[in-house]
């Protein structure tokens, strides 16, 4: 895995675990600015990229770019845009 591709899996991960915090924190978690960290790193990935994940991001499919990041793709389920894996 690429350092961009790691960087993103860190974003990744820190907004899950943002989002899973969202019950009980307070204050809650700057969803925005991950988001906005996510789209700067997808930005950056470098040309030859997998199409794939460059597709769950695109769709802002970011369990399955996870998913995809962490090898288990296999994992992952037919989206709203018929898009198997």
């Amino acid at each position: 895995m690429q350092e961009s591709e790691k960087k993103l899996l860190n974003a990744l991960l820190d907004l899950e675990a943002a989002v899973q915090s969202m019950p009980t924190a307070n204050p809650k978690p700057d969803l925005r600015a991950r988001f906005d960290q996510i789209d700067a790193l997808t930005r950056d990935l470098p040309k030859g990229t997998d199409p794939q994940l460059l597709h769950y991001l695109s769709k802002k499919s970011y369990q399955k770019a996870r998913l995809f990041l962490q090898d288990r793709d296999a994992e992952n389920t037919t989206g709203s845009c018929g898009h198997i894996n």
